[in-house]
């Protein structure tokens, strides 16, 4: 019975911290630029709108980004902040584009506890919140991190 409610306790504290019905349920704001909710969508497509606003994550292996190796930057796919250095782009074989580092000054990091017994860094853009991915613990040298993201919440601009 003390695990049964363990359970439901552990289970309850994960979903309350997804606080649905905030833009990125996962990003405090205030931000440099605000939309309602509304003109979020007008400007997203579908899968654009529910990873960069609701936190939701693609496919692996589903983006065209996650096979980009010219030089370039990768920007905010909300408000084209440029967030990425491709300098700093890896193979991590997850499936989904990955980095070392961010480019500074570029995002906000927020503790992910929507999963149960695992507690993630969430990634988002600084300047208008939208989530990007997760920061891993597991990456290459220089860093040691792996930036995660979510191909559908950036666009590339070639060098």
């Amino acid at each position: 019975m003390q695990r049964r409610a363990f359970l439901i306790a552990t289970t309850a504290a994960s979903l309350a911290g997804l606080r649905p019905g905030a833009a990125n349920p996962l990003a405090d704001g205030p931000f440099e630029i605000t939309r309602t909710e509304a003109e979020w969508r007008s400007l997203l497509s579908g899968p654009e709108y529910a990873v960069l606003r609701e936190a939701d994550t693609e496919a692996p292996y589903s983006s065209p980004l996650n096979d980009e190796d010219r030089a370039g930057t990768y920007l905010c796919g909300g408000c084209q902040l440029p967030v990425y250095s491709s300098e700093t782009k890896y193979d991590s074989g997850t499936g989904w584009p990955s980095f070392t580092e961010a480019l500074p000054n570029a995002i906000g990091t927020a503790e992910d506890r929507s999963f149960i017994f695992q507690v993630r860094t969430e990634c988002h853009c600084r300047r208008c919140g939208s989530h990007l991915g997760h920061i891993f613990e597991d990456g290459p040298a220089p860093t040691g991190m792996r930036h995660c993201l979510n191909g559908l919440a950036l666009d590339f601009s070639a060098a």
